[in-house]
């Protein structure tokens, strides 16, 4: 008796060493983390000869670049960093000038960017904003035009530069030139001047799927949309919501008609002359083991909404892990009666317990959302 007590003493000193370090780790990386550039994402663009890779920063950057054979692969390795959660991790680009990025954190303090690319030592540049919003720019293939950038070197360490007193015109000059850049980064990887309608599903009277918890869809629709919108809008859109509150969308409120209501939702967008329109939805079925996200366009739709819905369940299945469960073609009436390339996603299922979990948490909100936009953004990349 006296051993089994003394076995059970043993282990229960284990388990609360191991509950009792957790906390201390996380608040050491807290403390370590405020000193540290935070990445917040990595954004991808392309044009006719250019793919332009944005690595966006709370702070200015110090960086290494380096070059691997075999396959060719540049390499950044941005120090004192660290890549925020949210932020995608590989990415495919279907360009014959860069095959793929990746981001890891390659140790406590240094955020490694490897891209994979066909361009030789004077095809690509590397280079810094530290002016507005921090951020490093690796543009391969020929620069956009009016973009003032700098012939990389190898292996070096580029500090934050120091810059001598300037006149008042060269002030000017540089202002000047930030203001171009700015243009050409909105131009390939920004979302300025596009307009999005994003269409919160069910709502009203109508709930939607219902969790096993009670979450009902139209609520987690809705957080979702609002929190896409944020997000798209902080890069220069404009977005349309075909609802903003707990309502039915047609005037006619609960007494419309099923088909009724989803033609207001399509009105909403045809007359904003919406240059995409994405609805969001939850999906549920009756077995609560079935999970995943899926896609859809009409059957008969264009190749466009081929490559929206493809582009939004990629990065959405990035952003949360998701088991993915493909695109399909449907007859929807929101994406056959909209006159733009449209698509409804379901975000992931409702009805499993993991995933109406995931749905209802203020983390699971940003991450869908931050997956979304990331998909929009490849798409009208």
């Amino acid at each position: 008796m006296r051993r089994i007590f003394l076995l059970l003493t043993v282990v229960l000193v284990a388990v609360l060493g191991v509950t009792f370090a957790v906390h201390p780790a996380e608040a050491a990386f807290s403390d370590r983390a405020k000193d540290l550039t935070k990445i917040a994402g990595v954004r991808i663009g392309k044009t006719d000869g250019n793919v332009r890779i944005v690595i966006d920063a709370d702070r200015p950057v110090s960086y290494k670049q380096s070059v691997l054979s075999n396959p060719m692969r540049i390499v950044l390795d941005i120090q004192n960093a660290w890549i925020a959660p949210e932020a995608k991790k590989n990415t495919t680009v279907d360009s014959a000038l860069v095959s793929g990025v990746r981001v890891a954190q390659f140790d406590a303090t240094t955020v490694r960017i490897v891209v994979e690319t066909s361009v030789g030592k004077d095809g690509y540049k590397i280079f810094s904003l530290d002016a507005g919003k921090p951020r490093v720019v690796m543009d391969f293939g020929a620069a956009p035009s009016g973009s003032a950038v700098k012939k990389p070197a190898q292996e070096t360490m580029k500090p934050v530069p120091v810059q001598p007193p300037q006149t008042d015109d060269e002030d000017v000059q540089d202002a000047d030139n930030q203001d171009q850049i700015d243009r050409d980064l909105d131009a390939i990887t920004g979302m300025k001047g596009r307009k999005i309608a994003i269409d919160p599903g069910h709502g009203g009277s109508d709930s939607g799927a219902i969790g096993p918890t009670g979450i009902m869809e139209k609520s987690v629709t809705l957080r979702v949309s609002r929190e896409l919108k944020r997000l798209l809008e902080a890069e220069g859109a404009t977005v349309i919501l075909t609802r903003t509150g707990d309502t039915e969308v047609s005037s006619k409120g609960a007494n419309a008609t099923s088909v009724e209501e989803l033609e207001a939702r399509c009105e909403i967008a045809n007359r904003a002359n919406a240059d995409i329109f994405l609805s969001i939805h939850a999906d549920a079925f009756t077995n609560r083991e079935v999970k995943g996200t899926t896609a859809y366009y009409y059957t008969k739709g264009t190749k466009q909404s081929k490559r929206l819905a493809d582009s939004v369940r990629t990065a959405l299945i990035d952003s949360i892990g998701t088991v993915d469960r493909g695109t399909q073609t449907s007859n929807f009436y929101v994406v056959k009666h909209t006159d733009m390339p449209a698509i409804l996603v379901e975000i992931s299922f409702i009805s499993n317990p993991d995933e109406e979990k995931m749905m209802n948490s203020p983390e699971g909100i940003k991450k869908i959302a931050q997956g979304i936009a990331d998909g929009i953004a490849d798409y009208f990349g």
